[in-house]
């Protein structure tokens, strides 16, 4: 019922910015957590930041802060991660996931339920 739908990933320069975008549908009118994910060859999946209106909830990674901006449009249903200042390391897939639980918000990602396909992010050094 619930489907995910990520963009906005390509190549950028050091330094460079690209926006995700993560439309959603099939989401009620209760506020859940929606989060970005992302996960390089060969490492664990990770949380980069999450949100949940509802609490006033927006969190982090350590290694984004100051620099990724996670938002939502409720007109759209649209959930956006604006990356700025990008490094290679911030390369990537990049995912966008949601879950029934209508009060949690958890960093790990078996916690989620719901999952986009995915948009690779890319920068060059």
């Amino acid at each position: 019922q619930v489907h995910l739908m990520e963009s906005g990933g390509g190549s950028a320069q050091t330094g460079g910015s690209l926006r995700l975008s993560c439309v959603t549908s099939g989401i009620t009118y209760r506020d859940y957590c929606l989060g970005w994910f992302r996960q390089a060859p060969g490492k664990e999946r990770e949380s980069v930041a999450r949100t949940h209106s509802t609490a006033g909830l927006t969190v982090y990674h350590d290694s984004v802060k100051g620099r990724f901006s996670i938002s939502r449009d409720p007109t759209n249903h649209t959930l956006y991660l604006q990356m700025n200042g990008l490094k290679p390391e911030d390369s990537a897939m990049y995912y966008c996931a949601t879950t029934s639980d209508g009060f949690g918000c958890s960093s790990r990602p078996g916690w989620f339920q719901y999952w986009g396909q995915g948009t690779q992010v890319t920068v060059s050094s």
